[in-house]
Parts: structure tokens; C-alpha cells; sequence
């Protein structure tokens, strides 16, 4: 390692900052030695959330909303939860980057690909506008995966789309994600930073970073955040998707807006907490109205073109988020270190077999690895850099993600399809 110096005054020397990569950190950690074999045998995959329920019959405890109130008894309305402790009853056998990668490898109609199969540009947009409300899936109330470590990533293939997601911020926590498919149809390029707040009777995470779906054979780019999730305590136990969605398509001139609300509600209980509401139009007079979106993100979705009157269904549920398939690890020696489906086997394995003493002694192990290597950088001066992704900051304190390669390669994980 080199010393650096300034001459003001006087020589002084300073202490040079080397900049690491997670993988470097982990092949060092005599705690992560194990052969690709041994990581690949020890990788735990679940079924992904669907309309069917899967995890949330399975998990499901007695008195669960006693205990998720108990959990916020002496915490103070305002206060942010980033990083508050869940004790490992509460999580889902999976973590928030397999969770992120889910809404884009796991589509039982693959509306992704329909993206790039329009035939001109309103045809294109509505398509990504099906996509969006495609990656709404079912919550789980009273359940939340792990909170990814820094570094670790997830990397997995379906059929020709390759999806890779690295955590490359724990504090605030920043997850980017990159996905390309083999005929370059389509890129995706985003990054999230849920920022989950106490509010006495309720919790919102409201997920900042942009959602980037690019098609490049046409040159156009389509920009778009996603809805807040709120986890209601009082009066009534619920989780659901909430806010305005916004999708923009500066190459085309067209924009939507998409409302994830709850209907006819009455101080928010009663009523459907799935609706979703919207408009397409275009930029340049935003109140004259293309279409009109009306329906319910987990049944059907309907397009209404306002001049012809004519309605079609824009999104089906059932055909997208039902009878999902579970990733399973295709090539073993493939699987990284950092793979969230092997950092968090163990926890995930004594979660699915309730073993919950177990679980909380592998969580802590998990996270006392990653206190550990963070104490260990800046004992050395050293500064963590993500692997696949460069990251940057503006002066509003939005954070990007650029991926550092121009596609994402093939994966050791991959989804099955149906028939296999």
C-alpha cells in the first residue's frame, strides 16, 4: 500500500484509502472459505409471492397482530426503521433483493417482453404501463424479508433475461438492479431506497430511486417510481399498496399516472385496498386523456380509449402473479458467496423448519459478520466499492446506480419453465 503526502508546512502523512470490493472482502474472511460445492448446496430458494399466498399460510402465527403491536411499544411516531431490529419470527425466508428480483424474473405472462413488441409508441407505452402494475405483488402482514448486508447480491436467468441486484449501500440502504435479455429488446436500470416510518396507528415505506425500462431498438426510455407500502396497525390490522405512480417517456411525449388506493373505505377500514386508477396522456396537454386505467392490481386491469370508447383488459392478475415457478440453482460451481439465497441459508433454513432459536442465532451470525467487516475497513482506512455498479449522490440526496457492465451474463440460478 502507498503513502500519500502533502508538503503544507510541514510533511505529513497520511494513511492511504484503499478501495475494495466486496468479493476481496469475502474470499479474505475465513469465515466464507466454503467451496462453490458446499455454498451451492447450502443455497435456500422459496416459492416467490403470489396470489395464492404460499409463505404467508405457511408463517402465519397465533396472535400475530399482538405481536407485530408489541414490537413498536417503545417506539416514537416519526421514527425511521431502516434498521430496526426485526427479530427473525417476523421475516420472510428470503431477502429484500430476492424480493426486488421477483417482480422481474418471476411473471407467469411475461409482460416484460411485450415491452419491445409494440408496434408503434402508444402501443409500446401501455405496454410498460402493464408491466409496472405487474410488479405489485401481495404483501404479507406482519412479515419482511432480511435486510440485504452490503455487498451481497442476486443473480438469476429466465429463459434469455438475465437479472442481476447488488446491495451497494447499507446505510441509507440501496439496492440497484440490472436486467438485459440476449436480443437486446429490452434494459432495466434502477435503484431503491425504502424509507419505512412509524407513525403510531401505521407504517409507510415510501421507496424512493427511479425505475429505468429501456428499449433500445427504438430509442426510448421509460421512467417510473412505484407505490408506497402501508402496513396499517390500527383499527384494523392490513398491508397494501398506496400513492401515485408515475411513468414518463420523454422519446414519446407520453406520460401516466396511476393511483394504488383503497375504495370506499371509512377511516380506513372497509373497502377494497387494491384498486388502481390512472390515465395515459400526452405531455405537451395533459388534460386531454388517451385512456383511462380502472380496475384491481390483483384481478384485471382495464384500458379504456376515450375517444372510441373501446375497453380492453390491460393487465390480467391471474395470468401474471398466479402459479409462480421457484428459482433452483442450475450451476452450482456458479454461485457466489455473496448470493443473498446462500448469506442467509442457514436463517432461512431454521425459519422454514421453525426452528426460531436457530434462526435468531444464524441472523445475528449474519449481521455480526457484516459489523465486523465494516469495523475491519475503517480500522484499515479502506472504502467498500460495489462490484457491478457504480454509485452516485445528488445535492437532494437522490441516490443513482449505473450499472458498470453493458449487459448482465447468464446465471447459476434460474426459473424453470412451467412444463419442465
Amino acid at each position: 500500500m502507498q503513502q500519500a503526502r502533502s508538503y503544507m508546512g510541514r510533511r505529513r502523512r497520511r494513511r492511504a484509502i484503499r478501495h475494495v470490493s466486496v468479493e476481496s472482502e469475502v474470499d479474505a474472511s475465513a469465515a466464507d472459505t466454503a467451496t462453490a460445492t458446499a455454498r451451492a448446496s447450502a443455497a435456500v430458494l422459496t416459492a416467490p409471492l403470489s396470489l395464492e399466498g404460499g409463505l404467508a399460510a405457511e408463517l402465519q402465527p397465533a396472535n400475530l397482530v399482538q405481536r407485530v403491536l408489541s414490537l413498536f411499544g417503545n417506539v416514537r411516531p416519526g421514527a425511521d426503521l431502516s434498521h430496526f431490529q426485526l427479530p427473525a419470527t417476523f421475516n420472510l425466508p428470503k431477502s429484500q433483493l430476492q424480493l426486488y428480483g421477483e417482480i422481474v424474473y418471476c411473471d407467469g405472462d411475461d409482460y416484460l417482453s411485450r415491452c419491445g413488441k409494440g408496434k408503434d409508441s402508444l402501443e409500446r407505452f401501455t405496454a410498460v404501463v402493464a408491466w409496472s402494475i405487474s410488479t405489485t405483488r401481495p404483501p404479507i402482514f406482519g412479515f419482511a424479508p432480511y435486510n440485504p448486508v452490503l455487498g451481497e447480491t442476486h443473480h438469476v436467468s429466465r429463459g434469455s433475461l438475465h437479472v442481476l441486484l447488488e446491495q451497494v449501500s447499507h446505510k441509507p440502504p440501496v439496492s440497484a438492479l440490472h436486467a438485459t435479455d440476449d436480443g437486446g429488446n429490452v434494459e432495466l436500470v434502477w435503484s431503491q431506497h425504502p424509507v419505512p416510518k412509524f407513525n403510531g396507528a401505521s407504517i409507510e415505506a415510501t421507496v424512493h430511486g427511479k425505475r429505468q425500462v429501456r428499449l433500445p431498438k427504438f430509442n426510448e426510455t421509460y421512467e417510473m417510481d412505484c407505490p408506497n407500502l402501508l402496513i396499517r396497525l390500527l383499527p384494523g390490522p392490513s398491508v397494501e399498496w398506496s400513492g401515485t405512480v408515475r411513468i414518463v417517456c420523454k422519446d414519446s411525449g407520453l406520460e401516466a399516472e396511476l393511483s394504488y388506493h383503497r375504495s370506499n373505505s371509512f377511516m380506513g377500514m372497509g373497502g377494497d385496498g387494491r384498486c388502481v386508477k390512472g390515465k395515459v396522456f400526452h405531455s405537451s396537454s395533459p388534460q386531454d386523456t388517451v385512456f383511462e386505467i380502472d380496475g384491481y392490481w390483483d384481478r384485471t386491469v382495464s384500458l379504456k380509449d376515450v375517444e372510441s370508447g373501446e375497453v380492453l383488459v390491460l393487465y390480467d392478475a391471474n395470468l401474471s402473479i398466479a402459479n409462480l415457478v421457484t428459482p433452483e440453482v442450475k450451476e452450482e460451481e456458479g454461485l457466489s458467496s455473496t448470493e443473498s439465497a446462500v448469506v442467509w441459508s442457514e436463517v432461512s433454513e431454521a425459519i422454514l423448519a421453525k426452528d426460531w432459536e436457530k434462526a435468531s442465532e444464524a441472523k445475528r451470525n449474519v449481521e455480526g459478520r457484516a459489523r465486523s467487516l465494516e469495523k475491519e475497513r475503517n480500522e484499515k482506512g479502506e472504502v467498500w466499492m460495489p462490484k457491478h455498479f457504480s454509485l452516485s449522490q445528488d445535492k437532494e440526496g437522490n441516490w443513482d446506480c449505473c450499472p458498470l457492465e453493458k449487459s448482465v451474463r447468464p446465471a447459476p440460478i434460474v426459473v424453470p419453465s412451467p412444463s419442465s
